[in-house]
């Protein structure tokens, strides 16, 4: 009887308050561990946000976009080259346009065709309203080159790389700066998802040897890699591409730019001077808008127009700025309550 009283008196009781601190302890450790995950996604989320904001802007061509060569100084060709996408002239008279053997449009008289062309040929000599379109056509040109111009490089390390010689070169989305010319010999790649932006930007003159090219690399998203819409070139001296060299994107070229004997673009070329063609490919790549004007050109943009612009970067910060304030404001709120419950 003393044994079994004995074992009574040590067996260890469990007092009914300190069952219930358990309890409580247990449910508030599952809610701070929930408030924790909660904390986990929302920081994700404003930190996708707040990475979504700083990627790099696409540059607008506005009405530019509309043609797959647009120069103020004229355009020859040496036959046969093949043009998938419209052509322009402007200010300079469509007599500048040779080699094409273009046929004027009798019915409307705003624009010429050419079997070297699939699309349509404008020049400021031709009816209204063709010359007030390519005139705003040539403005919004001069406007992206000069928005290309002035972007800002994404990092140190996109300066002036290779000293301008970038054979075998590799590229991410972002800003590219160059203070020299730009060449290569064999090929460069570009590396990234349909809706990375790409910008190349050089004080000097764009040289690809013949046979060179450029390759696009899908960055394993399964979008198929960059788009020639989202790669910009922006040229302060010449451009001259190489017999049987090809290049992808947007040529923005302050002087002239030279398509040697089978070169090819899969782009835009968009120049403040001339563009000379010698049996070259250029494919302009598609355009979501109305086209310039007659009918089956195909390559549609919109026109740009400033203050639509400015108000659309306006509510697109503010939107953007309201959607990082709610989760902000969401996360300071878990925080309140995974300290009360830590209190707890």
């Amino acid at each position: 009887e003393v044994e079994v009283e004995v074992r009574r008196r040590t067996e260890k009781v469990t007092h009914p308050l300190a069952r219930t601190r358990s309890l409580h302890a247990s449910v508030s450790q599952a809610s701070m561990l929930a408030m924790h995950t909660r904390k986990m996604t929302y920081g994700a989320m404003i930190l996708a946000l707040v990475s979504s904001a700083a990627a790099t802007p696409p540059v607008l061509l506005g009405t530019a976009g509309n043609f797959a060569i647009l120069t103020k100084t004229g355009i020859s060709t040496v036959p046969s080259s093949s043009i998938h996408g419209n052509i322009g002239v402007s200010p300079i008279a469509a007599t500048a346009m040779t080699g094409f053997s273009l046929i004027k449009d009798t019915a409307t008289g705003q624009f010429s065709m050419s079997t070297q062309v699939t699309g349509q040929a404008f020049g400021p000599t031709y009816a209204q309203p063709t010359p007030m379109k390519l005139t705003t056509a040539v403005g919004d040109l001069m406007l992206a080159y000069t928005d290309a111009a002035g972007r800002a490089v994404s990092s140190s390390a996109n300066l002036n790389i290779g000293a301008g010689s970038v054979t075998g070169e590799s590229f991410g989305t972002g800003v590219y700066k160059w203070d020299t010319s730009v060449n290569f010999n064999t090929e460069i790649f570009i590396n990234g998802t349909s809706t990375d932006i790409f910008i190349f930007q050089m004080s000097g003159n764009l040289v690809v040897a013949a046979g060179a090219e450029i390759t696009l690399i899908d960055a394993g998203d399964g979008t198929g890699g960059p788009i020639p819409a989202n790669i910009v070139w922006q040229v302060a001296g010449h451009i001259s591409v190489g017999a049987g060299a090809h290049l992808e994107g947007i040529l923005l070229v302050k002087t002239h730019a030279a398509f040697f004997t089978g070169s090819s673009l899969n782009g835009r070329i968009l120049s403040q001077t001339a563009v000379t063609l010698d049996q070259a490919v250029i494919v302009a790549p598609p355009s979501p808008s109305p086209e310039i004007g007659g009918s089956g050109s195909g390559v549609t943009v919109a026109k740009s127009d400033s203050a639509g612009i400015i108000v659309g970067v306006v509510v697109g910060l503010g939107g953007g700025l309201l959607i990082i304030g709610f989760f902000a404001f969401r996360y300071y709120k878990y925080r309140l309550g995974l300290k009360a419950a830590t209190k707890l």
